[in-house]
């Protein structure tokens, strides 16, 4: 089979296309062959230890020193599965699969190895390969965030959201409305009308300087691109409100609980894959110079045939 290999960090050329044997299902094990991943700010952030200060030495220490002790990257994935171990019960061969693999990566390949303890469920229905992947990293996180800031516990809970229109930022405005939240928005002029469509009902434009000065009080600033730091936020809160950042060291549990939320969502039409671009495998590193760009909006798909 084919997989990128991350030969060191660095800049998208790090990333290497080889040819690998096929992984063999154990007992406990089952075989997806990869149908489309998705390339996120995770992905990026990993490949070009781009991240400041403290974070830099703890990432390598957790994910390698010189480069990734798991060299094939790639964190989420859709995928039909191919083959099954004697032991599995819960999935069968055919079964459509979404699935998100965390600091074990791998999904930047043609197939990957899942066991019944992997953060893995059947696909929504009526997604497609490439929508199923796009809703998985910026799902969970989004989740992940508001489920701390406990926002259901909060009556019509006001939320502003920084970085709005990328792959988390999109998720979660939706999945905030779906709590229950009345959001406002800060992203660039240019995806005004794209987050005002998924359920913004004010919009900021974070060029403009006076933005900061928002009069307006939220129970929640949660900074989805880690751009804003607590000493901005804090004249926006309530005075029990919180600050959330994906910049910090908190980072997203991933739970096939979220998974079904997202495919119950996105089943019952609250909740769209908002995808940008869609790449074909071969073009994959094509597809982290345009995330490295920061331009995207939503989600970039890889799509594998």
């Amino acid at each position: 089979m084919q997989a990128y290999y991350c030969t060191s960090y660095g800049k998208p050329e790090v990333l290497e296309l080889r040819t690998i044997a096929r992984p063999v299902p154990k007992a406990d094990e089952f075989l997806v062959k990869i149908k489309a991943t998705a390339v996120n700010s995770g992905d990026v952030r990993v490949r070009g230890l781009a991240v400041e200060g403290i974070l830099k030495l703890i990432m390598r220490l957790v994910l390698g020193w010189n480069k990734p002790k798991k060299p094939i990257l790639g964190t989420v994935l859709s995928g039909e599965i191919v083959e099954v171990g004697s032991a599995i019960q819960k999935f069968s061969v055919g079964d459509e699969v979404m699935a998100m693999t965390g600091f074990k990566f791998g999904a930047f390949a043609e197939n990957i190895l899942l066991n019944e303890k992997s953060v893995v469920r059947k696909k929504p229905k009526n997604a497609s390969y490439e929508e199923a992947a796009a809703l998985i990293f910026g799902g969970s996180t989004a989740i992940h965030f508001l489920e701390k800031a406990k926002i259901k516990e909060i009556d019509n809970p006001k939320v502003l959201i920084y970085g709005s229109s990328g792959s988390v930022g999109t998720s979660a405005i939706q999945i905030a409305k779906h709590f229950g939240a009345e959001i406002t928005a800060v992203c660039s002029a240019a995806n005004h009308n794209l987050v005002k469509t998924l359920g913004a009902l004010t919009v900021l434009d974070y060029q403009d300087a006076n933005w900061m000065n928002e009069t307006k009080k939220y129970d929640l600033v949660f900074d989805a691109v880690g751009k804003i730091s607590y000493k901005t936020a804090r004249k926006m809160l309530k005075k029990k409100g919180k600050f959330l950042t994906v910049g910090g060291l908190d980072v997203a549990a991933e739970t096939v609980e979220q998974l079904n939320l997202l495919a119950q969502l996105f089943e019952s039409g609250l909740l769209d894959a908002v995808v940008d671009r869609v790449y074909p495998f071969d073009a994959m590193v094509e597809a982290h110079r345009y995330v490295d760009t920061g331009r995207k909006k939503g989600n970039v798909v890889v799509r594998l045939d």
